[in-house]
């Protein structure tokens, strides 16, 4: 697969994308966005955690921060922003818990007792790499919710939505970086539907051609 790398106007950030027909495990897309680097060089994670935390640094109590698709290292960037001193972070206790939920077998999201006690009682910031249908992001929004914890964001390095569960989405990209983008149902897919074979399946940890 080919990545070309696209000038996005923000110090220290990329857009690396691949044009195609790809399939991922809630819709088809004809851009593979490869935030591998952003999630795991901790330059660019930095970065992007700057650009991200803009939103909450003086109006929103963070007490958590919830990571989906390996997001960890730009969640601890996160959390290291919002806990500088001179940043009017509401957060009683000073400091921020980073967390990685479990999914079962049936991709719903659990808590073990030695990490509910992260989301019960907690404001919960869920940090995504995309948020294209929203049912990922969804899901952890009811999950913080059955655990007892209260959601007050959603922030993610790429975005199609500008709002879902409720809250509005913060994020670095969206459509308008990426010339042409669409997303379409599985079932109505008019890539699919022309014959145009899949390139690739693609998910959080990456894709596999076919």
């Amino acid at each position: 697969m080919h990545l070309v790398k696209l000038p996005t106007g923000k110090s220290n950030l990329a857009l690396r994308v691949s044009q195609g027909h790809f399939a991922t495990s809630h819709s088809h897309i004809n851009y593979y966005i490869d935030v591998t680097l952003t999630k795991s060089r901790l330059s660019e994670a930095r970065a992007a955690a700057a650009e991200l935390v803009k939103t909450y640094t003086h109006n929103t109590i963070v007490d958590t921060i919830l990571c989906l698709d390996g997001t960890e290292v730009i969640g601890a960037c996160m959390a290291s922003e919002l806990t500088k001193a001179g940043y009017t972070n509401m957060n009683a206790h000073q400091t921020i818990y980073v967390l990685t939920p479990e999914h079962t077998v049936g991709s719903q999201l659990i808590f073990r007792e030695n990490t509910a006690p992260m989301i019960a009682g907690k404001h919960v910031l869920v940090l995504a790499a995309s948020v294209t249908t929203g049912y990922t992001v969804q899901g952890a929004v009811e999950a913080i919710r059955y655990y007892d914890g209260n959601p007050v964001g959603i922030a993610a390095l790429f975005a199609t939505q500008k709002e879902c569960a409720g809250f509005p989405i913060t994020s670095i990209f969206d459509p308008n970086d990426l010339p042409g983008y669409a997303s379409f149902d599985a079932h109505a897919c008019p890539w699919c539907q022309a014959g145009q074979k899949i390139d690739a399946l693609v998910n959080s940890f990456g894709y596999s051609t076919l």
